[in-house]
């Protein structure tokens, strides 16, 4: 098995929604965030990525035939030279949405972590910390104008690095008609799965909060 699709946007721009797609039409399983929290062993191999150590992709791809959001998309470079023939789609959204987005979600959420008494929180929050909001934005995601610049760069690097042929831009808004024309899969008669947004998201910390409190 070996990776077919990486995904390249970055976190909130409806990677979770993507991930479920690529599965269903049968590109799984997707490395995801949510593949971190299953397997806390990773932490220490997307850390040694952000520090510039090797990293055996096929190891930790084992059992993956896509990826998409953070840390992977972090790699997307490595990741297409590690796997020529695989495809590449750039996940993106309004800027100013994407930014209220992390700002109200993955962002505070990372803080939480760090400042967690449980280890492997805080082991989590430091990959986040290393990977993403040091590592991506420099230790700037609050200053609003640098980090939408960040965004726009790194997504402007994709189009001009990935080939035509190559590459799809995407917004989850489109269903499923350009994602499967792409894939050169057939469109489920299901609707394109809509989850993980902001609501949802601050619901799943608020109920963990609350679960931590009792």
């Amino acid at each position: 098995m070996t990776i077919r699709v990486i995904g390249a946007g970055f976190g909130r721009n409806g990677t979770l929604s993507l991930k479920l797609a690529l599965e269903q039409l049968g590109f799984d399983k997707c490395y995801h965030m949510m593949e971190v929290f299953q397997h806390p062993d990773h932490v220490r191999i997307w850390r040694d990525a952000a520090a510039g150590r090797p990293v055996d992709w096929d190891a930790l791809f084992e059992g993956y035939q896509s990826s998409c959001d953070w840390p992977s998309c972090t790699f997307w470079q490595e990741q297409m030279a590690h796997y020529p023939d695989a495809r590449v789609i750039l996940s993106e959204r309004d800027p100013e949405r994407w930014y209220q987005s992390v700002m109200s979600t993955i962002y505070p959420g990372s803080l939480a972590q760090r400042a967690s008494d449980d280890p492997a929180n805080q082991a989590w929050a430091a990959m986040a910390f290393e990977l993403v909001w040091d590592g991506t934005f420099h230790g700037r995601i609050e200053d609003k104008d640098y980090a939408i610049a960040t965004y726009l760069a790194h997504n402007q690097k994709v189009k001009d690095t990935v080939p035509a042929d190559r590459l799809l831009v995407y917004q989850a808004s489109e269903g499923w008609q350009p994602l499967c024309a792409f894939l050169g899969c057939e469109v489920p008669a299901t609707p394109y799965p809509q989850v993980n947004t902001t609501e949802e998201f601050q619901g799943r910390v608020h109920d963990a909060q609350a679960q931590q409190q009792q």
